[in-house]
């Protein structure tokens, strides 16, 4: 059984790879919405995701046999424009990225932009393809935030990026008759002048029950699938460790510790922690003298975890939509409306961040 570590390909993994079937939960989405947003964690599978969505619309059918969706789409086949975001420092980064981005479309779809104007060039591409094939457009943007989160410490590069991200996303509402579907992922979510504003329709599903174990392993799946792998293993101090993310329904597993732990002859390490925690959350704490016993079981209202504002950074909604918090409990507020608690999802994020503070705040 080969782990599909660090492989966000769905053809490669469906080749060569173990796959955790996702696509009944696919099959809801792309039923249900038009537009949607999803906000998880880094290392939770949302490249992967929008890579699958992107071989089941445009036709593909052979890479899912034997998976849930198989006998129940039609498999149609839809042109697809899909962007994914890198690393990137400045606007005029940005610039060029997207440009690039732009041309790859171009050369799949077989279309030639007249503009030059990525904005523009965007919605020439969506019209272009709907005409030449006849089909609507499928858009799949995947980490959309990234450009904005590589730069969050500087407020003002930051603010420039999300404008101009802006009015390129504007084109999505301004050609809604041309578009099938459109998915988009991040791990954060702006508020105030967000970057969707112009997108009042986009459903954002990140706490929908529905969609809670889209990605992520849940207990089942992985007994199920890595049970073999796991035979001599003591499961429940793996969930312990490892499980504990809960996004509104059954507790999941990051994928990526999961994969590591066996590859790494089941050691138990923080894997997912150390693939990059922000120093700028480090930043935030220190800067704000936050108390940090407070982290652990924090009581909030969803607008608080649910965005947050550039201009504005708080702790805890960056602390949730990072994956270092948690859901506990969700309960009706006295004052009305919406209550969470949060909490530190498992061992391995306690140990990480109690040693990342330390060795912060005493060098």
């Amino acid at each position: 059984m080969k782990l599909p570590i660090g492989i966000s390909t769905f053809k490669e993994i469906r080749e060569d790879y173990v796959y955790v079937d996702k696509t009944k939960y696919i099959m809801e989405l792309i039923n249900n919405h038009k537009y949607a947003f999803l906000s998880r964690p880094r290392r939770f599978g949302k490249s992967l995701l929008c890579d699958t969505l992107k071989e089941l619309f445009e036709g593909n059918k052979e890479l899912f046999n034997g998976l849930y969706i198989f006998d129940k789409y039609d498999f149609k086949k839809y042109p697809v424009i899909k962007i994914s975001f890198g690393g990137i420092r400045g606007v005029e980064d940005l610039k060029l990225y997207l440009s690039y981005q732009l041309e790859l479309s171009q050369e799949l779809l077989d279309i030639e932009c007249k503009y030059k104007d990525n904005a523009l060039c965007f919605s020439e591409l969506i019209k272009k393809s709907a005409k030449k094939y006849k089909e609507k457009v499928v858009i799949l943007i995947d980490e959309y935030d990234k450009p904005i989160l590589d730069n969050i410490e500087d407020t003002k590069v930051a603010i420039d990026i999300r404008e101009y991200l802006k009015r390129f996303y504007t084109e999505i509402k301004e050609n809604d008759a041309y578009i099938r579907f459109c998915f988009i992922t991040g791990v954060s979510k702006f508020a105030k002048v967000s970057i969707f504003s112009g997108l009042n329709n986009l459903d954002d599903i990140s706490l929908d029950k529905r969609y809670a174990s889209m990605c992520g392993y849940t207990q089942k799946e992985l007994e199920d699938v890595f049970g073999e792998l796991l035979k001599d293993v003591d499961l429940d101090k793996v969930r312990e460790w490892y499980n504990g993310y809960n996004f509104n329904g059954k507790s999941v597993y990051n994928p990526f510790d999961i994969l590591l732990f066996i590859s790494k002859g089941y050691v138990y390490n923080n894997y997912w922690f150390s693939t990059g925690t922000p120093s700028f959350l480090i930043k935030v704490l220190k800067k704000r003298n936050y108390f940090l016993p407070q982290i652990e079981h924090l009581r909030t209202d969803g607008s608080l975890i649910n965005s947050f504002d550039i201009e504005d950074i708080r702790l805890e909604p960056i602390l949730f939509q990072s994956g270092y918090l948690t859901i506990d409990e969700i309960k009706e507020s006295r004052r009305g409306g919406i209550e969470y608690i949060l909490r530190i999802p498992n061992k391995e994020v306690q140990i990480s961040f109690n040693n990342m503070l330390i060795d912060y705040f005493t060098s």
